[in-house]
């Protein structure tokens, strides 16, 4: 993960270059989706197992993507803080 960027302003939480970033946000764009499809099943009276289904499926998407932050997380910011002797509030933020 290429080092934290600043947008010029002052900000409490640095910015950071998402090396995965095109397939995270096909990921959150296909959850939205899926969010509008439970809706619709909601608003045109589904069965609750078959909501309940594609909620639990909505869930699962997003901790894929919640994982490859992680991951990310784990492997750029925290390897860099670690290098640059920050470790400990690396390890802290996550």
């Amino acid at each position: 993960m290429p080092a934290m960027k600043s947008s010029g302003r002052a900000e409490a939480t640095p910015r950071v270059v998402q090396p995965h970033r095109a397939a995270l946000l096909k990921r959150l764009s296909r959850i939205g989706g899926q969010v509008r499809g439970v809706a619709a099943m909601i608003e045109h009276d589904r069965y609750c197992v078959d909501v309940l289904t594609q909620i639990a499926a909505i869930r699962s998407a997003l901790d894929a993507v919640a994982m490859q932050l992680l991951e990310d997380h784990a492997h750029g910011c925290g390897q860099s803080a670690i290098r640059a002797g920050h470790g400990e509030h690396a390890v802290d933020d996550s």
